[in-house]
């Protein structure tokens, strides 16, 4: 064999001994940008995928399909009026409990409407915030399964306790929660 045949076959051996650490290489660094993306919602798709990369595929497709968001921030005056309305809901729910969540849900989904979310369905509405609000779906996901046994059934006050501390967390971010407002009630 010839000196150059054999520098074309270690070259091409070497490529190929390459190519799966590359690989390997690309597909971990497209899994960490999902992870930092989704958050939470990374492996609860991935959980309810049952197989990784349909999870992935259906994350990229879901951050693709959704397009550029166009989310508005909040004027001075609607963020007040939003959070003495909250302030409202958390007295009330000394009260009514059962009420105030369903009505703290009705809130949460007016803030959503009022920033340029969709409010129609609620996969549609964890699918919009996924890409912005990662970090407090969960929150939402779980004060809306409560939600929706309290207007069913019955739930246990410490349930609807945790769904208003839940709601709570979404509703913080999405009136900016940055700016921290000072009518903040804790139950």
């Amino acid at each position: 064999m010839s000196t150059e045949t054999v520098m074309w076959v270690a070259v091409i051996v070497g490529v190929v001994a390459v190519m799966p650490a590359v690989g390997f290489f690309l597909v971990r660094r497209r899994r960490d940008r999902l992870r930092a993306r989704f958050g939470p919602d990374y492996e609860r798709t991935a959980a309810a995928a049952g197989d990784r990369r349909a999870a992935e595929r259906e994350l990229r497709t879901r951050r693709t399909r959704s397009g550029p968001l166009d989310i508005q921030p909040l004027d001075p005056d609607a963020r007040r009026n939003y959070a003495d309305r909250w302030a409202a809901v958390q007295e009330r729910f000394v009260n009514e409990p059962g009420p105030a969540v369903s009505e703290a849900d009705l809130l949460v989904r007016a803030v959503m409407a009022k920033r340029g979310y969709a409010t129609e369905d609620f996969a549609q509405q964890a699918s919009e915030l996924s890409l912005r609000h990662s970090r407090t779906l969960e929150h939402y996901r779980q004060a809306h399964e409560v939600s929706g046994r309290a207007t069913s059934g019955w739930v246990s006050i410490q349930e609807l306790r945790q769904a208003m501390t839940h709601f709570h967390a979404l509703f913080d971010t999405l009136l900016g929660g940055d700016q921290r407002l000072s009518v903040l009630v804790h139950l």
